[in-house]
């Protein structure tokens, strides 16, 4: 018997541990870095630190920017919204991202992702803008300031 509850504890204790993303409540959830409710599905962005601290966005350029000031954590997940099928998170390392005029986002930055270059230049054939991958991304957003 006290093997079975040692052995049911041992496995909460690493289920409470798993370093994941969590769900965003849209409608609910806050910014962290602007503070207003997440509730455009389309431009949602999370970061989770390695220690599994979770943070979220309601805009690319929120999470941009809020990576821009920390540069001392180290993410396991930064993931954005697919533009195209919002409720599939990507990986925001990998993904591409469209500055268009003709896609406004919630805090102005133009800003949508996709899960690849295609998508990405599709999105832009119908409504022009700029590609940017990560890196660029990055650049664009602390220039930005």
């Amino acid at each position: 018997m006290h093997r079975n509850i040692s052995f049911i504890l041992l496995i909460a204790f690493f289920c409470a541990c798993t370093v994941k993303p969590k769900e965003i409540i849209y409608g609910e959830d806050k910014c962290v870095s602007c503070l207003m409710t997440i509730v455009d599905a389309r431009f949602a962005a999370e970061a989770v630190t390695d220690k599994g601290k979770v943070f979220k966005f309601d805009a690319i350029e929120c999470l941009g920017r809020y990576l821009d000031k920390d540069s001392h954590s180290s993410y396991a997940f930064l993931q954005v919204a697919n533009y195209q099928h919002p409720e599939h998170m990507l990986d925001a390392r990998n993904s591409y991202y469209l500055f268009s005029k003709s896609i406004p986002s919630p805090m102005g930055g133009f800003l949508s992702a996709y899960v690849d270059e295609k998508a990405a230049n599709q999105q832009k054939s119908l409504k022009g803008g700029e590609l940017m991958d990560w890196e660029e991304l990055k650049n664009y957003v602390s220039n930005q300031k």
